[in-house]
């Protein structure tokens, strides 16, 4: 499976003396669904250029190296005193060699001819990585949120004191003048005890025992305070669970009750914490109850569930009933929501149309439960709303709340992806995601996607979508890229990177490889008969390779249609064709025999790129998407372009730059000799070819 990670790119320094070696280590990775922007260095003075330039790199080193050996690419990474792990490369495991590596400081061994361990020492190292980068932040922030909470604190108007074991370590001004001291220095080190009528100091003490032993604080404890004169005054004390210059303590707010009404307060307090229109709580006070379940589970080992709840096909069920009973639909989904949870769990309106729920104390099997109890309450009656009804599902998306995923970011991030992967796949279930039983949820997903994507070969449900692509040199001919969609359901459409990965793993990319190219021959054969000859450029996989009998079904889809076949293009990406050339070089000559182009897509970005020229003479290079990303502000890209192009058209090839997003681009795309463009700037992708290539 893809890693779901990486919304990035892993950005790779390789050490091996051969470029064939490094390209099939990067291909291995891209062929796993990492994105890798990857250098190589061959000697010393290039690993020492390159060096002070790296930031959040990983090196890959051989270990075999004749060039530059593994203990001059360590010693030049220590040296550096950047945090870049090295992972060395062997051809063979021993002992001997494995302990020198780890004691010279490589970060850990990867087998050469083991893909799947070198892949998972990558991932591991990379998560590494990311992890010490990600605490060094939060590090830092925290220090930036201590000195700004000590400032808000000493400008409150609220009483705040900071107590550790009892004693006063910190207290603002506010807390000072309540009590009648001049300075901190007054009651530092002093005991809580002190400011508490004698008649509660028993009491008192029993709850500060309980404080320390990390129970939980009472939201409100009332009492009688004494100040310095020994003057009597009821109060009401607030506790948090605190950290002062890196130690915890409890925070306690002091209030003078008869500056408070109690009743009001409570009112106040309450209509603070809902939602007016579904009487929920609200993000802020279910954000906060979420933050204590994760820190409990962080330190107390505990478990708890969140779910988040959006109904189904909500922007249908909004044109059924209309935009002005919005919030009545609102309401009664919460109110249905409310009435399946018991005293464990608490419920919110999260965002616009997504509720949550929190579980207290619950392990997978009770969360799973609820989510099931939620689901069926949905889908069981119709909703009463306003003078009308409706039926609504819901999708849900969930989490287990553990030690392994003690994390606010993380848990909403898991949560969200569970609803949007429920409602791909038809809605009106839940996905719950377990850390601790990661591949029965991943089964029960994958289960889902297949058995969706064959139902979809059977009964016509992908769709093409198709994208004008224009010549930059005068060629008015109609040329579209074609887009490859699944029909979600209600005018949904799901796009290619949510099920190609499965599709790849359970073998039913040659299939899809066949459809596409079918309903693409067939869509030129009707533009033809119309008078309106077109070009369409379609991607096909790296099974299109492995399936010998791919160029006689195009041939007869050909001949069938009445299609010439050099107005179909079929693409392949570089780093398939790089890792499979022999049989890429069987595919373009079986395809050039009925007159078929071949694209190479994804072209510029691997560590030799044009070495593949010298065996392949493809029809047309697209290039890689990174390379038109801010074109205007990146010079190196700029230059990258004009190498491309240029030697690309001294061999024949033409070129292609797609996601061309401003006319700043255009014009250096131009400039550079870019033969043809593609992107949201020029014309979106859509079901209908209509655009004007006059």
């Amino acid at each position: 499976m893809t890693n779901k990670k990486t919304e990035h790119a892993l950005r790779l320094l390789i050490v091996d003396d051969r470029v064939e070696d490094a390209e099939a280590i990067v291909s291995g990775l891209r062929n796993a669904g990492i994105a890798v922007r990857p250098t190589r260095a061959a000697s010393a003075d290039e690993l020492a250029a390159a060096l002070p330039g790296l930031s959040g790199h990983l090196v890959v080193a051989a270990h075999s190296s004749q060039a530059l050996p593994l203990a001059e690419v360590l010693q030049q990474v220590v040296a550096s005193g950047k945090d870049l792990p090295v992972i060395a490369v062997v051809d063979a495991l021993d002992e001997a060699g494995y302990v020198e590596a780890l004691g010279n400081g490589a970060r850990a061994v990867a087998l050469r001819h083991k893909p799947q361990q070198l892949l998972a020492t990558v991932r591991a190292q990379w998560e590494d990585l990311e992890a010490r980068r990600a605490q060094r932040r939060l590090e830092a922030r925290v220090r930036e949120t201590e000195r700004r909470c000590d400032a808000l604190i000493e400008s409150s108007r609220d009483p705040i004191a900071y107590v550790h074991e009892g004693m006063h370590i910190r207290a603002n001004s506010a807390y000072l003048e309540m009590f009648g001291y001049d300075s901190f220095e007054d009651v530092e080190g002093m005991s809580l005890l002190d400011m508490v009528g004698p008649q509660h100091v028993e009491d008192f003490k029993q709850l500060l025992k309980a404080l320390s032993k990390g129970e939980a604080p009472p939201p409100r404890y009332e009492l009688e305070a004494r100040d310095i004169e020994g003057n009597a005054f009821p109060a009401a004390m607030e506790f948090t669970q605190a950290q002062y210059e890196g130690e915890p303590c409890l925070q306690v707010v002091f209030r003078r009750q008869e500056l408070v009404d109690p009743e009001l307060a409570q009112e106040l307090e309450e209509l603070r914490q809902r939602d007016q229109v579904t009487g929920l709580l609200n993000r802020p006070t279910f954000l906060r109850a979420l933050e204590d379940a994760v820190a409990d589970a962080a330190q107390n080992h505990a478990q708890h569930g969140l779910l988040l709840v959006e109904p189904d096909h909500y922007q249908r069920l909004l044109h059924d009933i209309g935009l002005d009973s919005a919030d009545a639909m609102l309401a009664a989904l919460g109110q249905r929501l409310q009435g399946v949870l018991g005293e464990d769990a608490i419920a919110a309106r999260f965002s616009e149309h997504t509720l949550a729920v929190l579980l207290k104390d619950g392990d997978y099997d009770r969360t799973v439960a609820l989510a099931e109890r939620i689901r069926e309450a949905f889908a069981a009656d119709v909703f009463p709303i306003g003078v009308r009804s409706s039926v609504i599902t819901a999708s849900i998306g969930g989490v287990q709340i553990g030690e392994k995923i003690a994390n606010v970011t993380q848990v909403l991030a898991k949560a969200t992806q569970g609803v949007e992967s429920s409602i791909g796949v038809g809605g009106n279930r839940h996905e719950i995601f377990d850390p601790s039983a990661v591949d029965r949820a991943e089964e029960e997903h994958v289960r889902a996607w297949v058995a969706r994507l064959r139902d979809a070969l059977d009964n016509q449900r992908f769709e093409l979508h198709y994208q004008p692509v224009i010549n930059l040199q005068g060629d008015t001919g109609a040329v579209y890229e074609t887009l490859l969609r699944l029909d979600g359901g209600d005018g949904e459409l799901v796009l290619p990177g949510s099920f190609l990965q499965i599709a790849e793993e359970h073998g039913l990319l040659g299939e899809i490889d066949r459809y596409v190219i079918n309903r693409a021959i067939t869509v030129i054969g009707q533009r033809m008969q119309g008078n309106k000859p077109t070009t369409l450029l379609v991607k096909v996989s790296q099974a299109a390779l492995d399936d010998d009998t791919l160029s006689a079904y195009i041939g007869e889809q050909l001949l069938a249609h009445g299609v010439p076949g050099e107005y179909l293009v079929l693409q392949l990406p570089e780093a398939k064709v790089f890792t499979h050339l022999k049989a890429a070089q069987a595919f373009a000559t079986a395809i050039g025999k009925h007159d078929c182009r071949l694209a190479l897509e994804q072209f510029g970005i691997g560590l030799d790129s044009f070495q593949l020229l010298q065996h392949l003479q493809p029809h047309l290079l697209k290039l890689d998407r990174s390379f038109v990303e801010d074109l205007p502000k990146n010079p190196d890209n700029q230059k990258r372009i004009q190498e491309i192009t240029t030697r690309a058209r001294d061999l024949g090839i033409r070129t292609i730059a797609e996601f061309v997003q401003d006319a700043a681009s255009m014009s250096i795309l131009f400039s550079s000799g870019v033969d043809y463009v593609e992107g949201h700037f020029l014309a979106a992708a859509g079901p209908h070819m209509n655009y004007d290539f006059e």
